[in-house]
């Protein structure tokens, strides 16, 4: 669904596909008998998007090496344990 939703939209919500992606992968994850949680929403991650964007802009590409590192960053600050 993640898929069709970003090819209609022309990549624009490609940061709420990301969100529901994860969130799922994540809420149905159990590490040593504790249930995780992602708490992260597509309008935080839309306006890191833009920002990440203007960035890999500014500086002619060279920011697009930081930015899947950043996602990452982003996603494991937005994951918690419930218990």
């Amino acid at each position: 669904m993640g898929t069709i939703v970003t090819a209609v939209t022309l990549g624009i919500c490609y940061p709420w596909a990301l969100t529901m992606i994860y969130g799922w992968r994540i809420n149905h994850t159990v590490v040593d008998g504790h249930r995780m949680h992602f708490d992260g929403t597509a309008v935080e991650l839309f306006g890191q998007w833009l920002k990440w964007l203007v960035l890999t802009i500014i500086t002619l590409g060279i920011y697009g090496f930081w930015v899947n590192i950043k996602l990452i960053d982003w996603k494991t600050r937005h994951t918690t344990f419930l218990n």
